[in-house]
Formats: C-alpha cells, structure tokens, sequence
C-alpha cells in the first residue's frame, strides 16, 4: 500500500476492531514437522465475529512473511477463535470510500495478503473449525488444504446479495477448485436466494474442504490430518475440473438465473459470472486482477451503498427497535393461548411453543377444527424431525406442549392471549369481550389483524390498556418480521411484554402506530392498486406486471396478488380505501375476481410460465387509456413515495429507516434497493413527488 493510502485507510476505518493474527508452533505428527498455526482473533465472543480491516490484514501480512521465511517450519495453518474462522471484509468503513483507486487498493492488498498462503514457499492449511464468510472462506481457499467442522453454521460468499463479488480470490478460485457448476451455485444461486449459506457437512461434498471433522476435538483432529497429509499417508485427490461445455453451461444457467431474479437491476452477479467464465482459461494473476478490477467498479455503485444499508438495518437497527419501553417492564410468560385452529393460528402455535417452549393453547368452535389444528402441528413437527432439526424428545415435547379445546377457559391461566379469527371487527371485538371475562388481569391480549384498528378491537374492554397488534407476515416460520402495534391505550407493560415475546421467537419487531393497515400492508396495497388501477384503465395485464420486474422485486405484482389471495386483497384495499378513499382505488376486476372465486389472474402453462385463461378474460372490463411499462412502473413507485412519505409525517413509525426495514425483512424487498426510499431518493422520485429526499445524501448512496 502506498503511504497516502496507508493514511486515508486509517480515516476511512477509525473504528476498526483489529482481528489479530497469533502464532502458535505445533509439532505435528507422524514426524511431519512442525507447523506454524495462526489464529484469527478480534479478542471478542462468537457474537462478534473476526473481520479484515487494514490493519488486521496489515497484521497478517506481517506475521505471513515471518513466518513463511522460516526454515525450521513445514507448513503455515490458520484457524480462527472458537466457533468462528472470519466473517470477511470490515465493512463499517466502506461508506467512507470516495474514490474508485481506494476501493481498488482494498482488493490489490487482500489478494497480495491472502495470496501469500498459495506462493509455494510452504504447504498451507485452512482449518475452517466454524463460520466463514466472505473473506473468511476466501483465506481458507487461498490455502493448499481445507479442513471443516461438521457444525459449521455458515460457509458462504454472501458479496453478490450485498452488491459486490468475491474480490480476495473466490471469484477465480472457486470454479477452480470445483468446477463452475459449484461456483456458480455458491458464489451466485445461494447469495441471490435470500443469502443462503451451507452448513458443515455440505462443504466437502462440493469438493471446498478436503475432510470434515467433529466435534471439540476439531483441531486436534485436523493437525493430525495435515501430519498424515505432510507425511505422504494420506493423499488429496480432487477430481479434475470439467472446462468444456459443462463450464459454458454452469455460467449460461448463472446468467438466465439473475435474469430471472433480477431482470438486470444490480450488476454485481453479472461480473461475478464474467470472472467465473474468464476463469475457465485465465491465469490466477489475471484472475485476480479482473477481480480487483470489478470489486472497484462495485464498491462505486448505488447498489453495493444501498446494500450496505440494508445490511445495517438487519444487523443492528432490527437489534434495537426504537421506541420500546425498557425491557424490565415485561411480564414473565409461561403460558401462551391461541384463538383460533386454522393454518395461520396453528402455524403460529408451532412458533410459539417451538422458540418460547411454553404450553400452548388454541381453541375453536369445533371439535372437528381444533382436530385439524392440532394434526398440522404434530404433521410440521414430524416433518422437522425427519429432516433432522429437531431430536425424537424434542418432537415428542413439542406435541405434547400443544392442545386445544372448545372452551375458551382454557386460557384462564395463560400470560400472553393471541386472537387469530376472521378479519372481521365485531368478531374480534367479541373475542376480546369473552377473554377479558377469563383471562387474569395481567395477562396481554394480542391481535394478529393485518388492517384493522387495534385500538377501536380493545374500545369496549374494561382494560385497553393491556391489547397490542401482534401482526405477522405469512408464511410465519420463513418471514423474520413482526409489526407489534401501539394503540391508544396500550401501556408500557404490555407493549414491553410484546416485544419481550417477539425477541423470544426470534422475530425482528418494529414498533408501529394504530393506523390502518400499519407499514407494509399499506405500501404494499397502495402500489398494487395504482397497478390493478392501470389494468383497469387498458393496460394489458402482462404489461403491468412487467412494469416493476427492472426493480428486481421478489415476484411481479399479480403473482404477488396471486400469493396473498384476492380475497385478502381486496379486503385490505377496501379498508384503506374507507379511510383515504382519494388514494387508495378499489378495482371492480378485482372485485370480479374475488366474486368469481378466483386465485388471481394468472393462471399457469406446463412450463410455469403464467397466462391469462379464457374465463378470467372475460371477466375483465377495461378502459381505452393504457399505459406504457415505464408509466406503469412510474405511476407505482410515486404512489409508494406518497404513501411512505404520509406514514411518516403521521408518526406511524419513527423514521424512515423502519419503512425500509420492514420492506426488507416483512416482503423480501432486495437489498440492492435498500428497501424503498434509498431508491426512491437516487431515482429522483422522491423529490419529484415529496418535494424532499427520505435519507441524507451519502446514506444508502454514494457521497455527495
């Protein structure tokens, strides 16, 4: 590193938590030699995982060249702090980054530190003995050998969900090591499909790791492994790699991938797939400059800072909700109850009773119900157990611990009461009113209502005060979001009670006012009615449902409708509509549909591929004024800055951030978009119909 950007790294990194690299000398066995074992260690717990700063990598560069010019050593291992190898690249300073020549020096010294475990001074060994991320899996491949531990949580390349691409060797080393079929899956499929990392004992059969081992006695077990490896007892033998038309097909089904997932709105995959395709051919130096070359065109996008503050939502700010009273105000649960035995009510039993290991209870209006209630879970619960999640006991506790009745005084002793009826107010007053007469005093009476007033639900009660929204997002074991809602009345006791819960079954909860249809039923049924509005006026239904498809949402608006039910759309957007019926329209095609009895518009060819069937076109009466793709796509994300812009100047939530967050984790909004106002400010659609930005520049965008 040149000494001016030496300088400019110690201002973009002040608070880097410097990881370590300490050095151990192992006699290995089987008159191997002796290695020279460096641990990775940032001097904190698991919760903080070790990361690559300037001056950690400085550090092990350091330590690498002491150690790599010594002749009395045979090998050179690195390993990490218990339970954790590395989590990858320090990126608390990447924010600060304002010129393309300092993202790029950060790859030029990643790959000339890590590189130097692969430049034949001496044999090297990656013990991966837990997480290993980014970075952290990137040192390990830079080495000759690799071991992993079975109960590794975490071996990932997480860069291309956060807008970037492996750039310390993994981009070209991977496809290397494995072939491209296994890069492309990792390094592209699993980043791109909500970040899906692998476990232990997946990493071998791919072919990243030379043996898996068990247990405490990992390490033991791997130095053992590298003395039969040194020693000639043990040979490695990898398959050899496939560089004819398999390499050219693993790339095109990459391409035809983040087409499919992204439709061309982040570029970060792309030029992941460009190394990999290069990577059939190319030198490890050429390799690695193409890398350092793409990680200093990302780090400079929109996308990779919009990713990082997405990041930074879900690490921290989900942690931390604002506005929750202090935790000690939380009522201790020992006892949990659910009204109702449907799909919802009896998925959310298994939550509760899974996370909470409580007893819970439900009940319904029947005895035939509450059997079919009942027989989900302990059908959930088996299929757990026959995937390996949960041991035998564990099944057999669990549907032990969930019951039900016909009685509603079952609950009479429960702590935490959840209503998960018809959405409908008079019956969910009703319930309300019989709990109250059951239930003790201190005991929290919670709603699952996706739009309904919390506070108008609990205005007959003689104790308001003790009702929360309790408002999950389907399907409950898959979705991380909650939005716990504060009525009028609700006092600091049973919202802290609430959040206490929400913690416990391992939701991110954000704290909402009463309002209709709280954060993101309300965004989200304001942009698909201005799109069911444009189907209405002319546009063909495929157009619209084109329109958004640039964004890189999850899935089109009508598969969305499709996914949520017409029904239950129709019945939010007449709820909203009631309450702002100058913004929010309600579509006679939809109410057609929804009389018809229909799943949505799309119906679906052999190959997957929706269509529009004959019945549901004639359902459809149309206007004679279409609009275009990109008026479509224009018209909606305007009414979304409108309505964002509302539920903030009403308080719903506290800033803007908790709209994005709820976004993110409530409908899998992408994280190159950084949920929705960071697009919303750097389209310049913010300004246009707010007459203001979301986020101060240099927020979720590049500086100024």
């Amino acid at each position: 590193m040149s000494q001016n950007l030496t300088h400019d790294f110690a201002e973009i990194f002040p608070d880097e938590v410097v990881t370590h690299a300490h050095v151990r000398d192992v006699p290995l066995p089987y008159r191997a030699g002796t290695m020279a074992l460096i641990t990775l260690d940032n001097g904190l717990d698991h919760t903080r995982p070790s990361s690559f700063g300037p001056k950690g990598l400085a550090e092990l560069d350091a330590v690498l060249d002491t150690v790599l010019a010594r002749d009395d050593i045979a090998a050179v291992g690195i390993t990490g702090k218990p339970f954790i190898l590395a989590a990858g690249a320090d990126i608390t300073g990447m924010p600060r980054i304002t010129m393309r020549e300092q993202a790029k020096e950060i790859a030029r010294y990643g790959h000339q530190v890590f590189a130097k475990l692969d430049d034949g001074r001496k044999p090297s060994f990656g013990f991966i003995n837990g997480l290993a991320i980014g970075g952290g899996l990137e040192i390990a491949l830079n080495c000759t050998y690799r071991t992993v531990i079975a109960s590794a949580p975490a071996v990932a390349f997480s860069e291309c969900f956060l807008g970037i691409l492996p750039g310390w060797g993994g981009t070209w080393l991977l496809p290397n090591l494995i072939g491209a079929d296994g890069a492309v899956k990792v390094i592209v499929e699993n980043a791109l499909n909500n970040n899906r990392m692998l476990r232990g004992p997946e990493v071998q059969p791919l072919g990243i790791a030379d043996a898996t081992f068990e247990g405490a006695d990992f390490l033991e077990r791997s130095l053992d492994w590298a003395g039969q490896v040194l020693s000639g007892r043990v040979r490695v033998d990898r398959p050899e790699i496939d560089r004819g038309e398999a390499w050219d097909a693993a790339v095109a089904r990459g391409r035809a991938f983040v087409e499919a997932k992204l439709h061309g709105a982040a570029p970060a995959p792309n030029r992941a797939l460009d190394i990999i395709a290069a990577a059939r051919t190319c030198w490890k130096a050429e390799g690695f400059a193409l890398e350092d070359d793409a990680l200093a065109d990302l780090l400079m996008t929109e996308e990779f800072r919009a990713g990082l503050y997405a990041f930074d939502l879900v690490q921290r700010r989900a942690k931390r909700p604002v506005g929750v009273p202090d935790k000690s105000l939380a009522r201790p649960v020992t006892k949990v109850g659910i009204v109702g035995a449907g799909l919802m009510a009896s998925q959310l039993a298994l939550l509760f009773a899974r996370r909470l290991m409580v007893p819970v209870v439900l009940t319904d209006i029947d005895d035939e119900r509450v059997e079919k209630g009942l027989s989900y879970v302990r059908s959930e619960v088996d299929k757990l157990a026959g995937k390996g999640r949960i041991s035998a006991d564990q099944a057999n506790r669990l549907k032990a611990s969930v019951t039900g009745s016909t009685d509603k005084q079952i609950y009479a002793d429960c702590d935490f009461v959840l209503e998960a009826v018809f959405e409908e107010m008079k019956v969910k007053q009703q319930v309300f009113s019989e709990l109250e007469r059951i239930v003790s005093p201190e005991c929290v009476l919670a709603t699952n209502t996706s739009s309904l007033s919390v506070t108008t639900m609990a205005s007959k009660l003689a104790h308001p005060e003790r009702v929360v929204g309790f408002h999950f997002f389907n399907p409950v074991a898959i979705l991380p979001l909650l939005e716990v809602i504060r009525a009028e009345r609700t006092d600091d006791a049973s919202l802290a009670t609430a959040f206490a819960i929400a913690k416990g079954l391992r939701k991110n909860a954000i704290l909402v006012k009463d309002a209709p249809a709280f954060v993101v039923n309300r965004i989200l049924t304001r942009f698909l009615s201005e799109v069911t509005r444009c189907v209405d006026e002319g546009t063909p239904v495929d157009v619209a449902d084109r329109a958004v498809l640039p964004l890189g949402l999850p899935m089109s608006p009508f598969v969305l409708l499709q996914l949520v039910g017409p029904a239950v759309g129709l019945h939010v957007t007449e709820t909203l509509h009631e309450a702002f019926p100058d913004r929010f329209y309600v579509s006679p095609n939809l109410q057609r549909l929804v009389a018809a009895n229909k799943p949505g518009l799309w119906s679906w060819d052999a190959q997957g591929q929706p269509y529009l069937d004959e019945d549901t076109k004639a359902l459809l009466e149309q206007g004679d004024r279409p609009s275009t793709e990109e008026e479509v796509r224009e018209r909606a994300m305007a009414a979304v800055a409108d309505e964002a812009r509302r539920v903030l100047d009403e308080g719903v939530v506290a800033e803007a951030p908790d709209i994005d967050l709820a976004m993110l984790l409530g409908t899998g909004w992408p994280f190159h978009l950084g949920g929705i106002t960071p697009y919303l400010d750097r389209s310049g659609i913010a300004e246009r119909v707010c007459g203001r930005r979301f986020l101060p520049r240099g927020v979720a965008s590049l500086p100024a």
